[in-house]
């Protein structure tokens, strides 16, 4: 495969005269960081011989968040606002595996009550998450009408969001101990009679997009990554089980109360086009919709009158030492790796460990040979945010 350094600056047109046939070099050309396409300010510098791409560069760093820097300046409490701003579509669960890092540190149980609103909060917001991607896959690739739906039903979720937190999308909400504020019953409610609307849109979903000829053209078959690209570049979440392989840290390593839950792990099986494609990926996730719709309705039932913080100081001060952990969020595996220093208020460092990084370094791997119109389907196929890539 060719490299930046031995492609050379692309030159006019010439024309053999012999044959003449029209030969060209290749062309440089910016997608993004302004391109709805690349999903956030993202530029990927793409080296193109008429329409195929040859080789595609990701240039990141177009949007400053400085994120794990500005932690060693806050205290533990200070930073869940800042991990909001990592996945801003996802941030429940941003903020729930930033709260695990600090709880295990410091030892803090968490009552079963707020466990169970955690759990139901975080699968509202992987759904969230999920039907964003459906709607603006579908936009990639010319169809509008899926994002209209789309909306409709995320909506529902944010105003649920926003009643219990005050915010439509960087929340604050999960805190460390528990959670800020308790479900009213006839929010609880709300939440079931969701599952229920949901359940049935996921149907329509799938004869509208998921089993259309058209649509199944632009991504059956396309950026294919194979199970052991995934293991070379540490692929998770949908990206890997799009190709094939059933890692759910909710079902292997469970944290939280997920071992007391019944899901399925949907994976790529290739019913349609290749196992880790672009349809298989996006089938992965309007399959993980319908098992949260499952977890989120087992967590109601299992719902009892309780608090929703535990004991936890008002000055926090952690010993000395570093604690890594993970969980399972909408885009893959998300993990901190904080370290404290004794009696500390702030933490020494905090590294995030993205999956959406990785994911876009995945790129230039699956680029070369595609077709433009195609290299937009698999970018849009590994749904990244890039307030997580540029923390």
């Amino acid at each position: 495969m060719q490299t930046r350094w031995d492609i050379g600056e692309p030159e006019a047109p010439t024309i053999n005269s012999e044959t003449e046939q029209l030969k060209s070099e290749l062309l440089t050309l910016n997608m993004g960081p302004q391109h709805p396409a690349t999903h956030g300010v993202l530029r990927i510098e793409i080296w193109t011989d008429s329409e195929i791409v040859a080789h595609a560069i990701p240039h990141l760093g177009y949007l400053h968040r400085c994120m794990e820097k500005h932690a060693e300046n806050l205290d533990y409490r200070g930073i869940i606002p800042f991990v909001d701003r990592l996945d801003y579509l996802a941030a429940m669960n941003m903020e729930w595996t930033y709260a695990m890092t600090v709880e295990k540190m410091l030892g803090t149980e968490v009552p079963r009550r707020a466990e169970l609103l955690r759990i139901i909060t975080g699968e509202l917001q992987r759904i969230a998450s999920h039907l964003m991607a459906f709607g603006t896959y579908a936009l990639d690739l010319g169809a509008f009408t899926p994002f209209l739906y789309a909306f409709e039903e995320r909506e529902k979720i944010l105003r649920l969001f926003e009643e219990v937190s005050g915010s439509r999308l960087l929340y604050n909400y999960i805190w460390i101990g528990g959670v800020w504020n308790d479900w009213t019953n006839e929010q609880i409610e709300r939440a079931s009679q969701f599952c229920d609307t949901m359940e049935e849109e996921a149907k329509k979903y799938h004869e509208l997009v998921s089993t259309n000829k058209i649509f199944i053209e632009r991504t059956a078959n396309v950026g294919v990554m194979s199970l052991q690209d995934c293991f070379d570049y540490g692929a998770s979440g949908p990206v890997l089980r799009g190709s094939g392989f059933k890692w759910d840290l909710r079902k292997n390593i469970p944290y939280s109360l997920y071992s007391e839950f019944d899901f399925d792990v949907p994976v790529g099986t290739g019913e349609v086009g290749q196992v880790g494609d672009c349809w298989n990926r996006y089938i992965v996730r309007m399959k993980e919709v319908v098992e949260s719709i499952k977890i989120i309705r087992q967590a109601i039932a299992k719902l009892e009158p309780g608090p929703v913080m535990g004991k936890v100081p008002k000055i926090i001060k952690l010993p000395k030492g570093e604690v890594y952990v993970r969980a399972e969020c909408p885009r893959g595996e998300l993990a901190f790796h904080l370290v404290s220093e004794e009696g500390g208020k702030k933490p020494y460092r905090l590294k995030v460990k993205s999956p959406c990084f990785t994911h876009v370094s995945m790129l230039p791997h699956i680029a070369p040979g595609q077709m433009i119109a195609d290299f937009v389907a698999s970018v849009g196929s590994i749904d990244i945010v890039l307030g997580e890539v540029d923390r």
